[in-house]
């Protein structure tokens, strides 16, 4: 039986780390070029109603270009995506607004995950072992669940929850899936001040202040949306007490 060459093994790991030095190139060069610069409340403002007519004027044009330009800027761990939400909302309304980002916002992870999956989840699974082998079994296991929780929480930063999922044997379905549900809430919250975003802006403007983001997000939708997660976490959760019991009267 005739054996691959090294150089034809070497040019096959070389491969998987192609989808995610994409992913960096456009986060390096979307860095370099200012990009996140026009992510913040300031400049959201001073274009909404250039956003409006555009939004008007061209329709599945425009949501298209708002789907894909959240998609890129998720994949790419771009800061401050929530106001892409915000812009949602102000353009299309709670629903439609809410929808179209947590659209965005799956593919963008969906995009990275498969980036680090196919880059390292394989090769570093098969190393773990010991406690952190049964931490990776459990959210295998529980991926659904455990994936709805983290989506929920505004607890870990986005990107790190895009791509820990990558490094178990979670089904790329099942990702999809968790992703969508857990943001959607989230998403739809920030919709909903997004639609009254022109009324925020002009308070602000009467009284000559800016406004801060402490004043878009209560505490009471921080505390709704991890109200969500506890209620996601609860499947996982009784399931390792019931083992944990079950261990302890074998």
């Amino acid at each position: 039986m005739r054996h691959p060459e090294p150089s034809t093994q070497a040019g096959k790991a070389l491969l998987r780390f192609v989808p995610l030095a994409l992913i960096l190139v456009v986060l390096v060069t979307g860095l370099l070029l200012g990009w996140h610069r026009y992510l913040t409340l300031e400049y959201l403002a001073a274009i909404r109603t250039t956003l409006k007519a555009f939004a008007a004027d061209h329709g599945w044009l425009a949501i298209l270009t708002y789907v894909l330009a959240y998609a890129v800027a998720v994949a790419v761990a771009f800061p401050a995506t929530w106001l892409l939400t915000l812009a949602g909302g102000f353009l299309y309304g709670i629903w439609i607004g809410g929808l179209l980002a947590a659209t965005g916002a799956t593919i963008g992870a969906t995009m990275l995950f498969w980036a680090a999956q196919t880059a390292f989840g394989e090769g570093l699974r098969s190393r773990v072992d010991g406690f952190a082998g049964k931490v990776a079994q459990g959210f295998e296991a529980n991926a659904f669940s455990y994936l709805l929780a983290l989506r929920l929480a505004p607890v870990l930063p986005f990107a790190v929850v895009n791509i820990v999922p990558a490094l178990f044997k979670v089904p790329l379905t099942t990702y999809v899936a968790a992703t969508l549900l857990g943001i959607l809430p989230g998403a739809l919250v920030y919709a909903c001040i997004g639609q009254g975003l022109e009324t925020i802006l002009a308070e602000a403007a009467a009284l000559d202040r800016p406004v801060g983001v402490g004043e878009l997000v209560t505490p009471g939708m921080t505390f709704g949306l991890l109200g969500l997660a506890l209620l996601a976490a609860i499947a996982p959760l009784s399931g390792f007490i019931r083992r944990k019991l079950a261990g302890r009267s074998a």
